[in-house]
């Protein structure tokens, strides 16, 4: 099949990357425990899923020199591109939003059947629509610093809030090469100012308490083999520190909302994309329905 140009056309996989579940024993095999969602309701964030293969995760990298290439032809279709966002003139941090039109690997993740079924869970098993994707890229020995920040803080032009994101790494994860690090419970701090993302790791404590301040010295490094995720609450308080090691620390990140989600605005939400009239709900061709209510309904009674 001869794809459009622009994979955003298709609101379904267009690649045989992911066998997509057809019965209630097939999506059951993705499940998450109970133990598992408690977890996540309680700390405000879930680590340790494996979404992907080796094999997936080498097409994606395949796929990933075609979207950092600042010369790409198809690079009008990106929300934002920065070939270097970090604040610190000695650091790099690549930095890209709107990969999902461009290539098909990164499109099809979004319909992963194991990243569909644990968002669907986690959002108290509401039907599930796409926000937008991310890719945050750091180089080895010089890679710049993602700042302590809460992702809703950035996206208040939707309400309400029932948004949920999941990290999913390219490489390994390490301290030493910029791992998530997280602040367990911080989901319930309530809503905080934002600080320039890619700027001071500790921006975001001139918005904190005193008692705030202190948890921020024992957050939990979230290491993790490549191919594996860690799912997190729009409002948990997190970060990650820069690459010091001799390897490469490459990761997407995938954004959801619950159904139903509405803008608060009616100015655009993404760049180049037509804007939905403020208390409208998000739908359509940049916002597409990755599950529906009832692929959960034989679980929850069974």
């Amino acid at each position: 099949m001869q794809l459009s140009r622009d994979l955003s056309n298709y609101s379904y996989p267009v690649s045989d990357m992911f066998h997509m579940p057809k019965t209630r024993d097939e999506w059951a095999r993705y499940e998450l425990t109970k133990e598992q969602v408690d977890f996540f309701h309680l700390n405000g964030y879930l680590p340790g899923i494996k979404l992907l293969e080796e094999w997936q995760v080498d097409q994606l990298n395949e796929q990933l020199p075609e979207i950092m290439d600042p010369g790409h032809p198809n690079h009008d279709l990106l929300y934002e591109f920065h070939s270097n966002e970090s604040e610190d003139p000695g650091k790099l941090l690549f930095h890209a939003l709107g990969h999902w039109r461009m290539t098909p690997g990164f499109h099809d993740v979004l319909w992963n059947p194991a990243f569909v079924m644990a968002a669907h869970q986690l959002l108290e098993y509401k039907a599930v629509r796409f926000w937008h994707d991310q890719l945050f890229c750091k180089p080895a020995k010089h890679g710049g610093v993602v700042a302590w920040h809460q992702d809703y803080s950035y996206w208040t032009r939707t309400k309400p809030m029932r948004h949920l994101t999941v990290w999913t790494g390219l490489d390994d994860a390490t301290i030493k090469n910029g791992c998530l690090h997280y602040i367990p419970g911080s989901h319930k701090w309530g809503f905080l100012d934002k600080p320039v993302l890619t700027g001071e790791m500790e921006g975001l404590k001139a918005f904190l308490d005193e008692k705030q301040q202190e948890e921020l010295n024992h957050s939990i490094p979230i290491e993790m083999k490549k191919g594996y995720a860690t799912f997190h609450h729009p409002l948990l308080v997190h970060g990650s520190f820069e690459n010091i090691s001799d390897q490469p620390r490459r990761a997407f990140v995938i954004n959801v909302f619950a159904d139903g989600t509405c803008t608060d605005s009616d100015e655009a939400l993404l760049d180049g994309v037509p804007p939905i009239r403020k208390g409208n709900k998000l739908e359509g061709q940049f916002f597409p329905l990755l599950c529906e209510n009832n692929i959960s309904a034989s679980l929850q009674n069974s």
